[in-house]
Parts: C-alpha cells; structure tokens; sequence
C-alpha cells in the first residue's frame, strides 16, 4: 500500500464505527466510511469539538449537520506548494483526496525528469488536484470533467495556485465523446490521468457505468499517447474492480502500443501515531520503461 506521510494539512484523527474523525486545517470533519467496521476508539478524546458531521439518510444520501456555526463556507488546505480549496458538498465530499498525493508527487517527478515540453491530459479531472500538480512543473493540460461545477471550483484553485498564465484547457464535456473527437483531430499526450467514477452522468446525460465503459475507454485512450509517452495512470474506489483487473486492462491497451512497466497498488492514509491504516481506493499505472 502506498501512504503519504507529510500532508501535515490533513490527519485522521481516529476512526471508528464506521466513521473517520479528520482535521482538515483545523477545520474538524466526521464523515462515514464503510470500511471502518471496528468499534474501538484509538483516541476518545478526540471526539470532542467536531465542527460538521455528514449523516446518512435511511433513504439514501445524506447531508451535514453544521455543529459549529462559525465554520466557514470555504476553506484551503496545502500540500507542500499547493493549495487546494474545500467546501462541504453533497455525497460527504470536500473537494480533495488527501491520499492522491501520491501519485500527485509521482505526476511532478516524470514531468520535471522529462526535461521536454510534457502535454497532459486529465480525465474525469474533478477539482483539478492533478491538473495542478502538472501546472506546477510546466506541462500543456487538457483538463475534462463533465460538471460545471467542478470545472469553476478547478478553475478556483488554479487562481489560488497562482497558475492562471499556465497553458490549461477547461473542457465540461463527456469524457467518451471528448476522447473520439481528440481522435479524429489526431491529437496527442505524453500523460494521461483518470479517476473515474462506478457510475456517472455525461454533460448530456450520458451513461457511464466503469465495468462496462472502462476497457474500451482506456482502449480509445491508448490512441491519444504520444510517439514518446510517460505515464498512463488509472485510479478507482469502485469496489468491483481489483488492482489486477486494472492492471490487465493496461496490459490489453496501452503496453500493446507502447512497451512499458506496469505497476498497481492500493492507496491508504495511515493515522498518526498508529499501526492503523485506511485503505482508499486503487491506482494501476503504465509507465515509460
């Protein structure tokens, strides 16, 4: 499993009772998690002064209960020199996934050894964590996501990273319609990125369902990779697909047009001063030999 040590912005305090208890710079959240099926608190005397705890609803969903009315509708974290904006959004989110961290440093660390102009593109691209993480060290981005929504919070913590004058796309579009079209124009990238999710709505109510549309997305995918790529990364939280089956999905595709290394593992955050760990979510990648 990989875990990142040095998100000194974001800690899970404890976990328990199907809940984890995180301080998300000093802005303290109780939020459900399935896998947390323990009942033991680590550390009871954290649970005290909680400013928002999301509830589920017997029906479905949910919605947070503001216990601190001072808290504020947005807030930032940071991540060595990246800065991120939250908010309390519906389905328990806040905009970041601490643990993507990982592959937000691995992301930084091929395009900076590149030592060439890098074209990235960022699919299912959410609040642009990754897009910004490609900023960062000079890469051309190409960032899709099919809510307006997410696009104006990306296009926010671009602004908050000071990159506006960076080479960035905002597309709000399907992202199976986008990758034919980039197709037919014959367009390419050195990088691309994925995150998408079990179940999905298009721009234009489009279906998509990650058991079914995966393969041939990542397929379709593998015809936009540059003559010299770098890295394809796949990350999932559905429960459906194991690490293998992303990896086999690489396998089929893209290391059939580019012979590469092929490595896949789990993402967890480990709590501080604990043996415990938190497992969220899988990442395959294929990466330049």
């Amino acid at each position: 499993m990989k875990t990142v040590n040095d998100f000194y912005d974001y800690q899970i305090l404890d976990m328990a009772n199907g809940m984890k208890l995180e301080n998300w710079n000093n802005v303290k959240l109780l939020r459900p998690d399935p896998q947390i099926i323990w009942t033991k608190k680590t550390n009871p005397e954290t649970w005290q002064n909680i400013d928002a705890t999301y509830e589920r609803s017997n029906t479905g969903g949910g919605k947070w209960n503001i216990q601190n009315k001072k808290i504020p509708p947005f807030w930032q974290v940071t991540y060595k020199d990246l800065t991120f904006n939250l908010k309390l959004m519906g389905f328990k989110h806040t905009g970041l996934f601490p643990e993507q961290a990982y592959n937000w440093n691995l992301i930084r660390e091929t395009i900076k050894n590149a030592n060439r102009k890098v074209k990235v593109l960022n699919l299912f691209a959410y609040t642009g964590a990754a897009s910004i993480a490609a900023l960062k060290e000079g890469a051309e981005v190409v960032h899709v996501d099919s809510s307006r929504g997410m696009i104006d919070w990306a296009k926010e913590n671009v602004k908050s990273n000071l990159l506006e004058d960076k080479p960035i796309r905002f597309l709000i579009d399907d992202v199976i319609k986008f990758v034919k079209r980039e197709i037919r124009r014959g367009n390419k990238y050195d990088i691309i990125l994925m995150d998408p999710p079990s179940f999905g709505r298009g721009s234009k109510n489009e279906v998509w369902n990650i058991e079914k549309d995966l393969y041939e997305l990542v397929l379709m995918c593998s015809e936009l990779l540059s003559d010299d790529p770098l890295l394809f990364i796949i990350n999932s939280y559905s429960t459906g697909l194991s690490k293998t089956i992303l990896e086999n999905i690489l396998y089929l595709t893209v290391n059939k047009k580019r012979e590469g290394n092929i490595i896949s593992d789990e993402l967890g955050i480990q709590m501080p001063s604990s043996s415990l760990v938190l497992p969220c979510g899988l990442f395959a990648r294929w990466e330049k030999k």
